[in-house]
């Protein structure tokens, strides 16, 4: 009997065959992950139009076969499960014929750039009987972050009263624009916050304070990004693109009897002509390797037994709903609503692991 005859889960089948769709930065990232740290799982496919990076990545995952378009990797029976690494845009015309295979998906942060298209590709999932999308918000598989969430559900230190985050990038690229501070930026807080939280985001406000002369000349920063959770926590986050020195992403929790901080500076500390230093992390993928290395390894377990281990595609749409709110915060004074339908009881009934247990 071929691998082909067996369904996925199956005790049979060994490494889960794994398509990457898109081998910019992020899914070259992915495929050696996959190739080099993680278990249980091979790169068999890499999906990317771009013959230069389509050939970069197979470099680093030997066997794994080329394909320009995913529908080519499932005619070719080449692929068990699918990790989608392309820019949002392009995440609904991979996202819905991979759910009419039936595959397992992690898809990277968003699910896509919009309710309207999420909520489709919701449908589309519904459709399947299962529940096959995780999307790709490893904030949640970071160990300090899960250990504050579990310090705020114990109450140890009194209930949560307020929030405070800071997401800072040295610099961006030209081709960051002023939405991508709430899209590709903030996105990630409108996933954790109410993680953290245990609770609902009820509305958003940003607000402008003096702009960085550093800033690149088309940009308006750095932005304070207003939550008001339906629990009552106050949440701020510190958005900033331009702030030089590295990349930053940090939390300070305020409760009733303390006060809890994740994301310091850690390592080597010196002491040197009167001065102290410690090392900070210059991008995200030295901040966050622990957690996308856990992330991966708990999609791929979960997805051998037929299930996520992460943020779902109702996740997903809410924090589409947040991005398109707080978008709407950047050209608006004052708090906006945000409008979220009942949750679907395909989601609603359905008992997912928040994250791996780290």
């Amino acid at each position: 009997m071929s691998t082909a005859d067996l369904s996925v889960g199956d005790p049979r089948v060994g490494d889960l065959r794994v398509g990457v769709v898109g081998a910019g930065a992020m899914g070259a990232d992915h495929v050696r992950r996959i190739s080099r740290t993680i278990t249980g799982a091979t790169v068999s496919a890499v999906v990317e139009p771009d013959a230069g990076r389509r050939a970069t990545a197979i470099e680093l995952a030997p066997g794994a076969t080329g394909y320009v378009r995913l529908e080519d990797a499932l005619a070719a029976g080449a692929v068990d499960a699918v990790l989608i690494a392309t820019p949002g845009r392009f995440h609904e015309p991979v996202l819905l014929p991979a759910l009419d295979a039936g595959l397992p998906i992690l898809c990277e942060k968003p699910l896509t750039q919009d309710p309207e298209s999420s909520w489709r590709v919701l449908e589309a999932e519904q459709a399947t009987g299962k529940h096959l999308i995780q999307v790709g918000f490893m904030r949640r598989f970071d160990r300090e972050y899960a250990l504050l969430r579990d310090l705020i559900a114990e109450k140890s230190a009194g209930e949560l009263l307020m929030l405070h985050a800071a997401h800072r990038n040295a610099t961006v690229p030209d081709s960051y624009t002023q939405d991508m501070l709430i899209t590709d930026s903030v996105v990630h807080e409108f996933d954790v916050v109410p993680w953290l939280a245990g609770s609902t985001i009820r509305t958003v406000e940003v607000r402008y304070g003096r702009r960085n002369r550093l800033t690149p000349a088309h940009l308006r920063e750095p932005i304070l990004v207003l939550m008001e959770l339906d629990n009552g926590v106050l949440v701020d986050v510190e958005m900033n693109v331009s702030v030089q020195f590295g990349y930053q992403v940090a939390t300070e929790a305020v409760f009733e009897k303390g006060i809890a901080r994740i994301g310091q500076p850690s390592g080597l500390q010196l002491w040197q002509d009167a001065t102290f230093r410690i090392g900070d992390h210059a991008d995200f993928t030295t901040r966050f390797r622990e957690a996308y290395d856990l992330q991966v390894q708990a999609w791929v377990d979960a997805a051998k037994q037929g299930a996520i281990a992460g943020p779902s595609a109702w996740d997903g749409f809410k924090v589409a709903v947040a991005c398109q709110a707080g978008v709407a915060a950047l050209k608006t004074a004052g708090p906006v609503a945000l409008d979220l339908p009942p949750v679907p009881s395909f989601y609603a009934d359905a008992a997912h692991p928040a994250a791996a247990t780290v």
